[in-house]
């Protein structure tokens, strides 16, 4: 199988890719050169926001192509129909963020999403992305598919979520649990994302499928304390109710990565309708091996891993947690 990653450097394309090359499959990764690719895939090297910046992907054909673009919408636009009539399929790398907010819970596939243009320049997040869906089926059409992931956590993340919560228990001391406890949460490890991407793309599945961890997954109790074990800290866990968090002034989402209350945002971000991908063979691995694996990926890299926060984050201070905690 020829796969082409638009990417491929980082989190996302780089699990792609690397997942791809342990299935035997001929790799090309087509990227501004800024960051080593994969051991053993074939670099094409580009800019696509510039004049000319596609030249590299003039000539080839392939098998599936991957793209994780994220900014302006026009950028996919440009690639997909450059590559239409060159590749059997192509993959949009999506986010659950396309749907109007707030999403009830329970929603699935079909549920409103907001505005979006295919040849747009940059604009805000959710309306980059469906811009890029937008982009890749007015290319593809029946054969594009359209992944809609939720929180991505896993080795090599780079929004800082898991390795957040993982370097403050590390740390030690009295750590603020949000509660409450059993709140479930969804997310998907960016290795499940990668190996159901892969299957269902070589399968020619086409539309949008939301790939995240069934609701309930896991819980803030379980996340946590798997930091806990995993990093040998003896952090002490003190759990707080939503109330004392959010009158220390911690941001849902942000403040505290992962969490949010009960309410309208839990149901948006954590309580979804996955039954299309479970169907289509999603398999989600335990948060203990996640969790694991990402602080083994830490310790190694050390302060080298980066860091692309989508806009200025916010995270919770010590001065908040002792707020929420009763001082």
């Amino acid at each position: 199988m020829r796969l082409l990653v638009l990417g491929g450097t980082e989190f996302v394309g780089r699990s792609i890719a690397e997942e791809a090359l342990r299935r035997g499959w001929a790799v090309t990764v087509f990227n501004r050169g800024r960051r080593e690719p994969p051991p053993g895939a074939t670099v094409l090297t580009g800019d696509r926001t510039a004049p000319d910046g596609l030249a590299a992907l003039g000539a080839g054909e392939w098998d599936l192509v991957v793209d994780t673009w994220a900014e302006a919408p026009r950028a996919v636009h440009d690639a997909m129909r450059l590559l239409a009539r060159r590749a059997r399929h192509c993959t949009y790398m999506s986010s659950r963020s396309v749907y109007s907010f707030p999403v009830p819970a329970g929603a699935d596939e079909d549920s409103p999403v907001v505005e979006g243009a295919p040849d747009a320049g940059a604009r805000e997040y959710p309306q980059n992305k469906r811009g890029g869906e937008l982009a890749a089926l007015a290319a593809f059409g029946e054969r594009a598919l359209l992944v809609r992931a939720g929180a991505i956590l896993g080795p090599h993340e780079n929004s800082g979520r898991l390795p957040w919560w993982l370097s403050r228990i590390a740390r030690g001391g009295r750590v603020l649990a949000p509660g409450p406890r059993e709140l479930g949460l969804q997310y998907i490890d960016v290795r499940d994302l990668a190996v159901w991407t892969l299957d269902a793309a070589a399968a020619g599945l086409g539309g949008p499928y939301d790939l995240v961890s069934p609701s309930g997954h896991t819980t803030m109790a379980e996340l946590l304390e798997a930091c806990a074990e995993v990093t040998g800290s003896g952090a002490d866990l003190r759990w707080a109710g939503p109330d004392a968090v959010l009158a220390a002034g911690i941001e849902p989402w942000t403040g505290l990565p992962l969490w949010t209350p009960p309410g309208a945002l839990h149901d948006s971000l954590h309580r979804s309708d996955v039954a299309r991908a479970l169907g289509a063979g999603l398999r989600c691995r335990p948060v203990t091996e996640t969790v694991a694996d990402t602080w083994a990926w830490l310790r190694e890299e050390g302060d080298r891993h980066p860091m692309t926060p989508d806009g200025p984050v916010s995270r919770a201070t010590p001065e908040q947690e002792n707020r929420a905690l009763g001082g």
